[in-house]
């Protein structure tokens, strides 16, 4: 069994921009209200990116494996939410995604039948879809970080 283990740090300073540290990149998270040109993705469109970008990565790696050819490949999600439990308001409804629609767009020479099997395989390979899917234990560690005294 091969693991790899992601980590990334994310930090604000008061009511500053939210900055994630992935490897050596900085991805900025939702508005900047000093500079607007460096405003980010908001977090659920973060979520959808990673979505689309795995099907993307893995759909290259399945269809070299299974031997077809993609000239390209467009992959296109939609999602809807309920916002009342987001805005603080008593609500039965989740806070997350309701559904997500996904469409898979290959430019390719490969047969519909092709096609299909090497969607099954892509989605049946997909970390993401994975964790969206099934639950995954969170354990969540809160630190509280004290002003230095003199």
């Amino acid at each position: 069994m091969s693991q790899k283990t992601v980590q990334v740090v994310g930090y604000a300073d008061g009511a500053n921009q939210f900055i994630v540290k992935a490897r050596n990149l900085k991805i900025r998270i939702s508005k900047n209200n000093q500079i607007p040109e460096f405003e980010g993705a908001s977090p659920l469109e973060y979520i959808l990116a990673g979505y689309a970008g795995c099907i993307s990565a893995v759909g290259q790696l399945v269809a070299k494996e299974q031997g077809i050819v993609l000239k390209s490949l467009q992959v296109e999600l939609a999602a809807t939410l309920n916002l009342d439990k987001y805005q603080g308001k008593h609500s039965d409804a989740r806070a997350g995604f309701e559904n997500i629609e996904v469409v898979v767009k290959p430019t390719s020479e490969a047969t519909l039948e092709e096609l299909r099997s090497w969607l099954v395989a892509v989605e049946h390979r997909c970390p993401i879809q994975d964790n969206l899917l099934n639950p995954t234990p969170i354990s969540v560690v809160l630190y509280k970080e004290y002003p230095a005294t003199a």
